[in-house]
């Protein structure tokens, strides 16, 4: 299953991964088998090479690129197994599914432990059991595949700073940003909590003149309000109580380089005074002091609150607004951009599986859809504590909702993760994917939100719940797992 990167139609280096139909090959000394099988995955969209034993298989996978094989375990010649080694030893990443005759299961379960991806027992159940297990083989080498290909892009792709983002709306961001960075012009970067406003602010001071200078931050809101002047402007001694030395303001500590004014829209009135003044003029004076002092400070202002409604109502200044808002960043809240969940997603899990020695490496198909599905109030920021929250509860080297914060309550059971992130509603991308693909995902995250509401209804009583879905227990365990639902294993 071949994955490409190009940007969508009228977006300059956005990314999207799209997806081939899976390559299977089917090795098989059984010419009337390997015709059905071939006619069979033909009719679900697969594209399908054939052997007749495991000598012509090696040779054809020296030409050719397949995400599975589908081998008969006894053959003349090169065998199931010999095959195989090979594909283990020369074609990392394409899944083996073995094919065999009843008596020879104990083999077949020896292939699996040695690498195969699951084997059929012949004569075949069902043509759904053949088509079910061939697409979940090419659904994991998708993942995979995936999966690195987000790793070159973390590693290759133009970042502004931290800032990670392929959408078109990040595309602007890092335009107007790497535009603006060069001059000394004030910046207003405008965005809810968690969209990355200090990230922004950092890389555009790193993208500057000003790079070796300091970088100072402060949040207007963490101030109190009787400290606002001192900490912003400096103060000499005794100028109030407690002032028992006289201190530079962060204005000074800033001379040429950047301050960063963070939730600039809760200072106090008498500080935007002098802030204005501060803008216009290019001096400060400290409280207590009568002498100006002569500053080269680029400001980048940030807020969350709309600056506009504030001055109607009195509490901010107009003409401080525009002295501050001389270029204007927007940043896009996450829901407007899920198509950067992906690379966030794995950056994140970069950052925290190294960190903490873990050795999750991957995130599955029905935690992507958990994570691409959710409101994502606080943005980026809720997304990196998602992540490195699963990180330190995953023991397996794949994620999967079940390690999600939202994926679990706190009483152990499984969260009604679709009541919290409106997986049982279609989102807007499925609408925008071919009807094959779109009806797959949909079922699969319905499998996902029954079997989580489910045992949260049972409070995790296995036997319990495959009573009420009308299945026996191991089929209702396999079927969970399936899904990507965990339960207990103590039950």
């Amino acid at each position: 299953m071949t994955l490409s990167v190009r940007p969508r139609p009228g977006e300059s280096g956005a990314v999207k991964l799209e997806e081939a139909p899976p390559r299977v090959l089917v090795v098989d000394d059984e010419p009337t088998l390997r015709r059905t099988l071939a006619r069979l995955l033909n009719s679900r969209n697969m594209t399908v090479l054939t052997a007749d034993d495991g000598a012509q298989a090696i040779a054809l996978l020296a030409r050719e690129s397949v995400d599975v094989v589908l081998v008969d375990l006894m053959m003349p010649n090169v065998g199931g197994l010999e095959l195989l080694d090979h594909v283990r030893a020369s074609h990392a990443g394409v899944e083996v599914i073995m094919m065999t005759a009843f008596g020879d299961v104990e083999t077949a379960v020896k292939a699996v432990r040695a690498g195969a991806y699951h084997f059929l027992t012949k004569p075949f159940r069902s043509n759904d059991e053949v088509v079910l297990t061939v697409t979940k083989a090419a659904e994991r080498r998708r993942l995979v595949d995936r999966a690195l290909l987000l790793e070159r892009r973390l590693e290759q792709m133009e970042k502004f700073g931290e800032l990670i983002g392929n959408s078109s709306a990040m595309q602007e961001v890092y335009r107007l940003a790497i535009g603006v960075a060069p001059t000394s012009s004030t910046v207003l970067i405008l965005g809810e909590s968690g969209t990355g406003k200090e990230l922004t602010a950092r890389a555009i001071h790193g993208h500057s003149a000003r790079v070796s200078n300091p970088f100072v931050a402060v949040n207007c809101s963490a101030i109190p309000v009787d400290l606002v002047e001192s900490e912003l402007f400096g103060h000499v001694r005794g100028a109030f109580t407690g002032a028992t030395a006289t201190r530079a303001g962060l204005f000074e500590s800033a001379d040429r380089g950047t301050l960063f004014l963070d939730e600039v829209g809760d200072l106090p009135p008498l500080a935007q005074v002098k802030l204005l003044r501060a803008l216009q003029e290019g001096e400060v004076k400290r409280v207590g002091s009568n002498e100006t002092r002569i500053v080269d400070v680029r400001v980048v202002a940030a807020t969350n609150v709309d600056l506009r409604s504030r001055i109607a109502a009195g509490r901010f200044r107009e003409d401080l607004y525009y002295r501050l808002n001389v270029v204007p960043i927007s940043l896009p809240a996450l829901r407007e951009r899920r198509e950067d969940i992906p690379l966030l997603a794995y950056h994140f899990l970069q950052k925290y599986a190294s960190r903490s020695g873990s050795q999750v490496k991957k995130i599955s198909p029905d935690a992507m859809r958990l994570l691409a599905a959710h409101h994502w109030q606080g943005n980026v920021r809720e997304l990196e504590n998602a992540i490195e929250h699963a990180v330190v509860f995953c023991r397996d080297d794949t994620m999967t909702p079940g390690e999600l914060p939202f994926g679990r309550p706190s009483n152990g059971a499984p969260a009604d993760t679709a009541a919290s992130n409106g997986a049982d509603a279609p989102n807007d991308t499925l609408f925008e994917l071919p009807y094959r693909e779109a009806k797959e995902q949909s079922l699969e995250a319905f499998e996902t939100a029954y079997f989580v509401r489910l045992l949260q209804r049972t409070q995790g009583n296995v036997s319990e719940a495959a009573r009420q879905a009308g299945l026996d227990r191991s089929n209702f365990r396999r079927a969970v797992k399936r899904a990507g639902v965990r339960v207990r294993d103590d039950e």
